[in-house]
């Protein structure tokens, strides 16, 4: 039997944050997507949005509450990265603060009325505007990280990355993370990039979120044309920086395999006259994501290297 759907607005820190629900008449796991935690983000919010209304006509044990857009500030604004009512990244705020700026008030009441309570928690997201992507998922260590694992594996990317706790990880204050405290197996999912809507990316989230729900219990096998192998785990997640301000051209392109040592890009003056910083790997990997946009700041982000 198909699952009843219905569409809502929740109110999350005083704004109205479109919300797909589908419920089905056998009982099951309560399953939570999130997409648009980043607003330029495109593709899995696209992804979503066609997910929610496939599954409407699909048999469905359990429920799902799908999120499609939920940062609508950056989103209106096209901003990314960052919520431009404060300048702070949602997607390192969680659980949040329900006292502090607005994005962290966001990312508590996300917390509380959605992540809590959820029996999986799947956040979609692309490379941003000015992000070269390889699609890989990402979980964290604890005490729901077998289910998380097994989730990332379902997804079907290429690549997979454990996030240990600590002060060296390079991603904290995440939807998943923050999941993850809760002992609620929770990943990141990242296909898609450059602030396009691609086909193929829409595609593999699709894909990935069916993946989810057949580990789940919660529907039939995926459809057939995901990846013929499992995926590459990773235990590091490396995040390279400039010094200086300049012109940054990478060397290697996002899925490229390279060696410790070898140059992944230079940053130069903006007159070309001078190399200011040369970046090596500093160790073998494989680049999950590089910054496509020549521009960059101090200590700007250049790209994420995954290790073994």
């Amino acid at each position: 039997m198909a699952p009843t759907v219905s569409y809502r607005t929740l109110d999350l820190a005083g704004v109205g944050v479109p919300v797909i629900d589908l419920d089905a008449a056998q009982d099951g796991p309560r399953l939570v997507v999130l997409a648009g935690v980043h607003g330029c983000e495109y593709a899995p919010m696209a992804a979503v949005r066609r997910w929610a209304r496939e599954l409407g006509d699909r048999e469905l044990r359990g429920s799902v509450t799908a999120v499609p857009v939920l940062n609508l500030s950056a989103f209106r604004s096209r901003t990314p990265f960052v919520t431009p009512d404060d300048g702070k990244n949602l997607n390192r705020c969680f659980p949040g603060n329900p006292s502090g700026t607005f994005t962290e008030r966001l990312a508590d009441a996300a917390f509380r009325q959605l992540i809590a309570g959820a029996d999986a928690v799947i956040d979609v997201h692309a490379g941003d505007m000015v992000e070269a992507l390889e699609p890989f998922a990402l979980y964290d260590a604890g005490p729901a990280e077998a289910g998380a694992r097994e989730l990332a594996t379902a997804y079907g990317l290429g690549y997979v990355i454990r996030q240990e706790p600590g002060p060296d990880r390079a991603v904290g204050g995440t939807s998943s993370a923050a999941a993850a405290t809760l002992g609620i197996p929770a990943i990141i999912a990242e296909a898609g990039g450059c602030g396009l809507v691609e086909r193929a990316a829409v595609e593999t989230h699709v894909r990935g979120l069916n993946g989810v729900l057949a580990a789940l219990g919660m529907a039939g096998d995926p459809p057939p044309g995901g990846p013929g192998r499992g995926p590459t785990y990773l235990r590091r997640f490396l995040w390279l920086r400039c010094a200086d301000e300049g012109w940054w051209e990478p060397a290697v392109r996002p899925g490229e395999t390279v060696a410790e040592g070898q140059l992944l890009g230079t940053v130069s003056t903006l007159d070309g006259g001078r190399v200011l910083q040369s970046i090596t790997a500093p160790a073998p990997g494989v680049p999950m994501f590089v910054t496509s946009s020549p521009a960059v700041i101090a200590d700007g982000l250049l790209l994420g290297l995954g290790a073994e």
